[in-house]
């Protein structure tokens, strides 16, 4: 009786030895850019969500595999240049407000929880700024993930998608004649 009284002791001191590692912390990115294009003609180009390739360079391929376009539920599958996909699901859409809001479902890069929302707003002279905000937190839970898994990393992954896409989209529409 007193070595199963000694056994169990010992477990529960030696419980939180072995503790689950502390899950990873959220993290954020916002990117913007000002626009010289009025907001309507900004938000037409960038708005509908199959249409992502048309301006994002790293993407090749952007199909709506479940749903409808700019329809809460919708499902789209990125295809990227270089090889790899990414499933994202649009979560809310206003065309009111000039935005939309979308997660990621699946996705080799380096991130889970993944929501983020794109919008469109009036700026100075006519103009426009986009702002796109990711939250998410890395996707290797371990205390010391390799450095290509890193907070840092998964920070660094999201700001080049965000500041490649956004650099893109106004090279693209303030080279355009209106």
């Amino acid at each position: 009786m007193n070595k199963c009284l000694i056994l169990l002791a010992l477990a529960a001191l030696g419980t939180p030895l072995v503790a689950v590692a502390a899950a990873p912390k959220p993290l954020k990115v916002a990117d913007s850019v000002t626009i010289k294009a009025p907001p309507e003609k900004v938000w037409a180009a960038a708005k509908d969500f199959d249409s992502l390739n048309k301006w994002h360079p790293a993407v090749e391929k952007d199909e709506i595999t479940k749903g409808s376009n700019n329809t809460v539920g919708a499902v789209r599958t990125l295809s990227l240049k270089g090889g790899g996909t990414i499933k994202e699901q649009l979560t809310a859409f206003d065309e009111g407000t000039h935005s939309f809001r979308y997660k990621i479902l699946e996705s080799p890069l380096p991130v889970a929880r993944y929501v983020a929302t794109f919008t469109v707003k009036a700026g100075k002279d006519g103009g426009s700024v986009i702002t796109w905000v990711g939250t998410f937190t890395r996707k290797n839970p371990a205390d010391n993930p390799p450095e290509d898994q890193t907070d840092a990393a998964a920070r660094k992954t999201i700001a080049g998608i965000y500041s490649s896409g956004l650099a893109n989209l106004k090279k693209q529409l303030e080279g355009q004649t209106s």
